[in-house]
C-alpha cells in the first residue's frame, strides 16, 4: 500500500485500545481535572478535539456544537466518520472500542493522524463514562450507524439505521448528575470563548455554536459562527482590539522549521503589559515551555542586533534587558508537535527541546524581513524598547523599596494590616477590604486566629494604564506586596514572582455589592492578573460574596444574595415582611458580616481561575483600557445592577 493510501486508510485497524476505563467513574478528577464547572466544559472540548483532529488531518472543515434545552451537548462534524467495522483485537466494532476503551483512538496510529490536540486529553470514551447517556451516530460509506450508551456501557451492538449521502460523526451526551453534583449547566460564553479560539488556531474551519436554551423572538436560537481566514493575525487583532497599535500591520510567520510547523503573530501597542499566548496542538500552554523560550530568544537576539546596528542605543549607559523588548507586545505562538512532552504543575508546559530552535529560527527570519521592509515601524519599536529600558531602571528603585519593606520583620508590615495569630500560611487568609469603615467592621467580626484584614483606601491604581515604576510606587499596591510577603524580580527575570514566603494561602477580595464595589474588585483583579498571575493560577485568589438583602418578619430573618432569593423568602414569610438592601459592607454590623461573609461554615467564596488566558487578557484590557464603547457594551450585557453613565 502506498504512503498516500495508508494516510487515507482510516479503518478499524487504525484504532488502538490502550487500557480499560474502570477507573474513570471512580476517579473522574484524575481524567478531567475536576468535577466542577471546568470539568463539565472539558467534556465538550474532548469531543470537539476529535473533530479538530479530523480537520488537522485534512478531512473535516465544519464542526457544529449545540447546547440542547436539557443542557446535553451535541457535536457534529463532516469528517470521515469513526470506523464501524470489526476491530480484530477487541472483537467488537471500532466505534464501540473508541467509545468504551479509555485512550482508544486513531490518533495513536501515526498513519491516521500526524498531530493531535486530543493527545493531551483523555478521549471521548472518558466523556462517555461520565455521561448518563451518550449517542454516537456515524455517517460513513453511504450508511448511518448508531450506538447508545449509559454511563459508558453500550446499550446494544452498533447497528445500521439508515442510508445517507453525507459523512461525519455526531455525538450527543448528557453529563451524569451523580458525578457533576455542583452544576450541570453549561456556560454559553465559556464555550464560545473556546470555539472562537479554536477557529483562530485552525483557519479555514467553520465552527458553529448554538444555544437551544435561549430562543429569540424570531424563532431562532442564540448562536455564533466562528471562522477565520487569516488565523493568528486575526486572533491578534481580536485580542488587541481595545489597545492602540504602534504599527499598521500584524507581523506574522507561518511555515515549517526543522520538521515542526510553526505559526507566530505579534504586534506592539502603547500599553505597558506583555501578553504572550502559546499553544501546542491547540492546547493553551499557559505555563509556557520550549516554544515560548524559543520565541523570546529569537525576538531578543533579532531586535537587539537591529537596535545596535541602527545606532539608536549608542547613548544608553546600560544594557537593554529581555523584558524591555517585550513591553507592550502581544504575541501568539502556535506549534504542532507529533509527540508533545508536557511538564509543569498542570501539564501545560512543553518540554520538547527541538521545538525551541525551530521557533527561534522562525521568529528571527520573520522579524529580520519585517524590520528591513518597514524601517519606520522598526524605528518606533526600538524607541519603545529604549523607553521600556529607562522605565525599568526607574521601576527597579521602586521595586527595591517594596523588597526592603517586605523582607523586614513584623514591624515592617503595613500599618493598616491587622494580622492573625496563626503562623502556618496554609491555614491563614487575608481579606482585602474596600475602605476603613468596612475594614473596621471586618476587624471586629473576623476570627483573629486565622483571618487578617488589610483595608485599601479608595480605588487602587489602574495598572492597565500605568507604567511599571508607577505601579511599584503606589502605596496601596506596595502594601499588598508587603502584607502578602511576596517579592518580585530576579537577576534572570525582573518580573518573576517569588511565592516562597507567601504569608496567606487565601487572599479574599471583599468589596461592596454595588457598581463601585465591582469596579474596585476588577481593579484589584487586574493588578493580580498583570503582576501576580501565579497567585490566581495556584488557586490563592477568592472573591467574597456578601448578601444583597436582609429579609425580616418578627423574629424571623434570612439573608438573600439575589433578587430571586429575596422574592422567594418574602413569599415564604408571607405579609408584613421588611427588606433591607445592603448598599455596602459598612451597613452590616460585625456579627452580620461574620455570619454571612466570613464564617467558613456558611460563607460562599468564589475562587478566581483563568479558564482561557487569551480571553481574560482581552477582557481586562477592555474593562481597564481607554476604549469606552466596548467597555460600555460589555457592562450593559453582563451587569446585574448598574446605572451606566456615558
Amino acid at each position: 500500500m502506498s504512503e498516500e493510501a495508508k494516510k487515507n486508510n482510516y479503518s478499524a485497524d487504525s484504532i488502538q485500545a490502550l487500557e480499560g476505563m474502570e477507573h474513570v467513574r471512580m476517579r473522574p478528577s484524575m481524567y478531567i481535572g475536576d468535577v466542577g464547572t471546568r470539568g463539565l466544559h472539558h467534556l465538550v472540548y474532548e469531543v470537539v478535539d476529535n473533530s479538530i483532529d479530523e480537520a488537522l488531518a485534512g478531512h473535516c472543515d465544519t464542526i457544529a456544537v449545540t447546547i440542547n434545552e436539557d443542557n446535553s451537548i451535541t457535536v457534529e462534524d463532516n469528517g470521515r466518520g469513526i470506523p464501524v467495522d470489526l476491530h480484530k483485537k477487541e472483537g467488537i466494532s471500532a466505534l464501540e472500542v473508541v467509545m468504551t476503551k479509555i485512550g482508544a483512538g486513531g490518533k495513536f496510529d501515526k498513519d491516521s493522524y500526524k498531530v493531535s490536540g486530543g493527545l493531551h486529553g483523555v478521549g471521548v470514551s472518558c466523556v462517555n463514562a461520565l455521561s448518563e447517556h451518550l449517542r454516537a451516530t456515524v455517517y460513513r460509506d453511504g450508511q448511518v450507524w448508531e450506538q447508545e450508551y449509559e454511563r459508558g456501557k453500550s446499550m446494544y451492538p452498533v447497528k445500521q439505521v439508515g442510508q445517507t449521502d453525507k459523512r461525519g460523526t455526531t455525538v450527543t451526551f448528557k453529563p451524569d448528575a451523580t458525578i457533576f453534583t455542583q452544576t450541570l449547566e453549561y456556560s454559553y460564553d465559556t464555550l464560545a470563548s473556546r470555539m472562537r479560539e479554536l477557529s483562530f488556531l485552525n483557519k479555514g474551519i467553520t465552527i458553529t455554536l448554538t444555544d437551544k436554551r435561549n430562543k429569540k423572538e424570531d424563532g431562532t436560537y442564540e448562536g455564533e459562527v466562528f471562522f477565520s481566514n487569516e488565523g493568528l493575525p486575526e486572533f491578534i487583532k481580536y485580542l488587541d482590539g481595545n489597545r492602540e497599535p504602534l504599527m499598521q500591520k500584524v507581523i506574522s510567520f507561518e511555515g515549517e522549521k526543522n520538521g515542526v510547523p510553526v505559526e507566530v503573530a505579534m504586534i506592539y501597542n502603547t500599553s505597558y503589559a506583555e501578553n504572550l499566548h502559546s499553544y501546542v496542538n491547540n492546547i493553551n500552554t499557559h505555563e509556557g515551555g520550549t516554544h515560548l523560550a524559543g520565541f523570546r530568544r529569537g525576538l531578543t537576539m533579532t531586535l537587539k542586533k537591529y537596535a545596535d546596528s541602527s545606532g539608536m542605543t549608542d547613548k544608553l549607559k546600560f544594557e537593554i534587558a529581555g523584558d524591555d523588548f517585550r513591553e507592550g507586545l502581544t504575541a501568539i505562538i502556535s506549534v504542532k508537535v507529533a509527540e508533545p512532552q508536557f511538564e509543569g504543575q498542570t501539564k501545560t508546559k512543553l518540554g520538547n527541546r527541538e521545538v525551541s530552535a525551530s521557533v527561534s529560527q522562525a521568529v528571527s527570519e520573520m522579524l529580520t524581513d519585517y524590520l528591513e521592509e518597514h524601517p519606520d515601524d522598526a524605528r518606533i519599536i526600538v524607541q519603545k524598547v529604549i523607553l521600556a529600558a529607562q522605565a525599568r531602571h526607574a521601576a527597579q528603585k521602586a521595586r527595591e523599596m517594596v523588597q526592603r519593606k517586605t523582607v523586614m520583620s513584623i514591624g515592617g508590615l503595613p500599618g493598616k494590616l491587622t494580622d492573625c495569630s496563626e503562623q502556618d500560611p496554609s491555614k491563614c487568609e487575608i481579606y482585602l477590604v474596600e475602605g476603613d469603615s468596612a475594614g473596621g467592621t471586618a476587624k471586629s467580626g473576623r476570627n483573629r486566629e486565622f483571618q487578617a484584614i488589610l483595608p485599601l483606601r479608595g480605588k487602587i491604581l489602574n495598572v492597565e494604564k500605568a507604567m511599571t515604576h508607577k505601579v511599584f510606587e503606589n502605596e496601596e499596591i506596595r502594601n499588598i506586596f508587603t502584607a502578602l510577603g511576596v517579592t518580585i524580580g530576579t537577576e534572570e527575570d525582573s518580573k518573576a514572582l517569588n511565592l516562597s514566603k507567601l504569608r496567606y494561602h487565601k487572599v479574599v477580595i471583599m468589596c461592596d455589592a454595588d457598581i463601585d464595589g465591582s469596579h474596585i474588585a476588577t481593579l484589584i483583579l487586574t493588578f493580580f492578573f498583570r503582576y501576580m498571575k501565579e497567585l490566581i493560577e495556584n488557586g490563592h485568589i477568592y472573591i467574597a460574596t456578601p448578601p444583597l438583602y436582609l429579609v425580616k418578619k418578627g423574629n424571623k430573618k434570612e439573608y438573600a444574595w439575589s433578587d430571586k432569593e429575596r422574592d422567594a423568602i418574602i413569599e415564604q414569610f408571607g405579609g408584613g415582611t421588611s427588606v433591607q438592601r445592603y448598599k455596602g459592607l459598612g451597613e452590616m454590623n460585625a456579627e452580620q458580616l461574620w455570619d454571612t461573609t466570613m464564617n467558613p461554615e456558611f460563607r460562599t467564596l468564589r475562587q478566581v481561575n483563568i479558564d482561557n488566558g487569551s480571553e481574560a487578557d482581552r477582557i481586562f484590557s477592555m474593562l481597564m483600557g481607554d476604549e469606552v464603547p466596548p467597555r460600555r457594551e460589555f457592562i450593559e450585557k453582563n451587569a446585574i445592577y448598574a446605572n451606566i453613565d456615558a
